[in-house]
């Protein structure tokens, strides 16, 4: 059965564009390097609640969105082959650095995950 990564994290609306950009690069190398999908969204529909949601999560700030991110890989040691490569691909390493990241990469949570109903 297949193995998640998935991401949530806060973008300055304006900072948009870069993160675009950021992922672009980031899902071309995952795939190379044998992940199965690689997806980044954008809220379109998702409102404070009143014990939690995906704003509250996030500390969300006026003038961000939240992103809601996966990668699907064919299994748990896949998924950890692949990672370590990535963290170490140089075509990576600027936008590795908090500084040159186009978000608060301190209020984004991820986590992996079993897959149990693929549909």
């Amino acid at each position: 059965m297949p193995y998640v990564d998935g991401f949530v994290l806060p973008v300055p609306i304006k900072n948009l564009d870069a993160y675009k950009r950021m992922a672009t690069a980031g899902a071309a190398i995952w795939r190379e390097f044998g992940a199965l999908e690689y997806r980044e969204c954008v809220a379109d529909d998702v409102k404070p609640g009143k014990h939690t949601s995906f704003p509250q999560a996030v500390l969300l700030e006026e003038g961000e969105t939240v992103v809601f991110s996966w990668i699907i890989y064919e299994s748990r040691a896949k998924r950890d082959e692949i990672n370590e490569k990535v963290m170490k691909d140089p075509r990576l390493a600027e936008w590795m650095k908090p500084e040159n990241m186009p978000f608060d990469g301190k209020r984004m949570f991820f986590g992996g995950f079993e897959m149990i109903i693929d549909q």
